[in-house]
């Protein structure tokens, strides 16, 4: 396994592990993105290979730092990358060279080399983006997670304009030629919404307009603590299938070496004392194997409804087994009722969290029994075992 591939699987496992949910922007998807964006310069620019791998290992460690904290979190990105690189008996020069990359993605620092010119343009990559909309409301929700400070839609647009107008530039020749077309648009459409936004401004009045942003913001935060909760129902529900996997391997194992190595010598009387235990071995595989498959099989519950229970908002349209035998015209017009009612909405979330808990439940009793089961099986043929051979 190359080193770069290395750097990317300890990087997925540090943030899945050790980073805080709250990080919508700095996470491994965003390291991912910039890891990509480097790798597009670097094709199109005369560096060496020693060069390219200290610019991506570069960008695989340089958000590192926030799984302690967003302070110098430069800093800290440093110290992991050096661990990490020592244990892999990397170059100390180039570690040396991979940290100066690393500080380079500060904001308020100055690009001095090529490589820095790099990594600060495949950081900086995302306003150049088509969705730079999209990526730019996940940082502004992070700060507002973290504390860091709540924006109000123009202070946000503004300060937005004034990072890509005045604060922000290209350094490499790629970046300039490809890259910043696309960010004169995100800049034209910063610019609309703002004009938008003074516009409408004059038509409302000033209670309104208060009314309005304290509605906004408790959105937000109800929008806020969905989307973490359902996130966290997903990863526990990943943790499952991963357990039971698990389980699923070692048990396969354990069948087959049974199987080719153990049962074909039970048939000679010399072994005849090997039959119970290698019996209770494989029974309690089957049995793990089974549980396993059962934790792991999906379980969809499909629901008859009529034209009335749509209308009287008893079903939940969010779940794909109460739409599924819907035509679409129906199911278009149920969807744009829903979406103009916010209750409705909310009423329909907290469903989908409430089955899929109801789901969770049930995966992990079976984990459990699954567990358990393997647990006592391995302990039982152990004894089985020895006790056959001392009394042989």
């Amino acid at each position: 396994m190359s080193i770069l591939q290395k750097a990317k699987d300890y990087v997925e496992l540090l943030f899945k592990d050790k980073l805080s949910s709250v990080y919508f922007y700095h996470n491994f998807i965003h390291t991912t993105y910039t890891v990509n964006k480097a790798e597009e310069i670097l094709k199109n620019t005369a560096v060496s290979g020693d060069d390219q791998e200290k610019v991506l290992l570069a960008m695989w460690f340089h958000d590192t730092g926030y799984v302690e904290c967003a302070q110098n979190h430069e800093e800290r990105g440093v110290e992991v990358m050096q661990d990490f690189l020592r244990k892999e008996h990397y170059p100390e020069e180039k570690i040396r060279e991979i940290a100066k990359l690393i500080l380079a993605t500060k904001i308020t620092c100055q690009p001095a080399t090529l490589l820095e010119q790099i990594v600060k343009d495949a950081d900086c990559s995302h306003f150049a983006s088509y969705d730079y909309n999209d990526i730019s409301d996940t940082l502004r929700k992070e700060w507002e997670l973290t504390n860091v400070r709540c924006f109000s839609n123009d202070e946000w647009n503004a300060g937005n304009l004034d990072m890509l107008k005045h604060k922000h530039r290209f350094y490499t020749d790629y970046a300039r030629q490809h890259w910043q077309p696309l960010k004169e648009k995100n800049i034209r459409k910063i610019e609309k919404k703002l004009e938008k936004e003074t516009e409408d401004k004059k038509q409302t009045s000033g209670k309104k307009k208060e009314k309005e942003e304290k509605e906004q913001k408790s959105d937000r935060s109800v929008d806020t603590l969905f989307r973490i909760t359902l996130g966290n129902h997903t990863r526990l529900s990943d943790i499952a299938d991963s357990k039971a996997n698990i389980l699923l391997s070692v048990n396969a194992i354990i069948i087959s070496v049974c199987l080719s190595v153990l049962v074909p010598k039970l048939d000679t009387p010399k072994n005849s004392h090997l039959i119970i235990p290698s019996f209770i071995l494989l029974t309690s595989s089957v049995l793990t194997i089974i549980f396993a498959i059962l934790s792991t099989k999906p379980n969809v519950t499909k629901t008859r409804f009529t034209a009335k229970d749509i209308a009287d908002r008893k079903v939940n349209l969010l779940f794909f087994g109460n739409f599924n035998r819907m035509l679409f015209n129906d199911y278009h017009e149920a969807m744009k009722d829903l979406i103009q009612d916010r209750n409705y909405i909310y009423d329909s979330m907290v469903k989908d969290l409430y089955y899929l808990g109801k789901v969770l439940d049930r995966k992990y009793k079976l984990l459990s029994t699954t567990y358990t089961i393997f647990m006592a099986g391995i302990v039982i043929s152990v004894l089985s075992f020895a006790y056959a051979f001392l009394t042989l």
